[in-house]
């Protein structure tokens, strides 16, 4: 396993600036986002995919853990836009890709039909798709989540365990859903509030890791922490960091 930080960390920085910050932090890799409302917006690289290669290579020697996808095209773009995007990533020697889980109500059916879709994209670059934890998904809760990746094959999970901290599956096991999982996202949370300081909250980074480990996993540990206006966001991503360090 090896540490990473999101670039969702650095919502007010440039990409550049953010993978200098990341790297003064002392963390060796990153994720890094693409999201219309993030740092770095997918239709920019779209629409001039040799400068994106160029951009994204460019990362002060820091490792790409994997890429966040978050895409504002829908229908038969949607699906081409995500096949740029997996060929970006096996071009940029990345294999790991997550996207966003459909909002609860979604027909599991067709929630199935656009996984096993984006999958096979994936699978098609040797980019490896992995549907995320989120609040008011279906992700939300372990077990449609464990049914999904039962239904889909070679889909994978990011684990945000925050979600199931401060969601409804509060109390809910992940043990059926950790050998799905491709990728962690960490920061603390407590059942009242989704991210608090680092120690304040319920996330039970050792055991997290013990739980991995007995599932061979040997991948990324994503920082993903938003400023606290009341904290010193430097050190609060320091201390996560040696934290998990001391853990691997």
């Amino acid at each position: 396993m090896f540490i990473a930080a999101s670039l969702d960390c650095f919502p007010d920085l440039e990409f550049l600036d953010a993978i200098e910050l990341a790297s003064d932090l002392e963390f060796t890799a990153v994720e890094i986002s693409l999201h219309e409302t993030g740092i770095v917006r997918p239709s920019d690289l779209l629409s001039d995919v040799d400068r994106a290669i160029q951009m994204l290579r460019h990362t002060h020697r820091l490792e790409i853990s994997g890429y966040s996808i978050e895409l504002a095209s829908t229908g038969q773009q949607h699906y081409e836009d995500f096949a740029t995007l997996c060929w970006l990533a096996k071009t940029t020697k990345v294999v790991s890709v997550t996207i966003p889980s459909s909002p609860l109500g979604t027909p599991f059916n067709e929630e199935v039909e656009r996984l096993e879709k984006l999958v096979k994209i994936g699978e098609a670059e040797g980019v490896r798709v992995s549907v995320r934890s989120q609040l008011d998904c279906l992700s939300e809760d372990p077990d449609t989540l464990m049914v999904l990746c039962n239904n889909v094959d070679g889909l994978g999970i990011t684990l945000d365990p925050s979600v199931y901290i401060a969601g409804p599956a509060n109390g809910k096991t992940l043990d059926n859903i950790l050998k799905y999982v491709c990728n962690v996202q960490l920061r603390d949370t407590r059942p009242d509030a989704f991210q608090v300081s680092v120690g304040q909250g319920e996330v039970d980074y050792g055991k997290l890791v013990t739980q991995l480990e007995r599932e061979k996993y040997d991948r990324s540990l994503v920082v993903n922490m938003l400023p606290m206006a009341e904290h010193d966001h430097r050190v609060e991503l320091r201390k996560l960091r040696r934290l998990l360090e001391t853990l691997i």
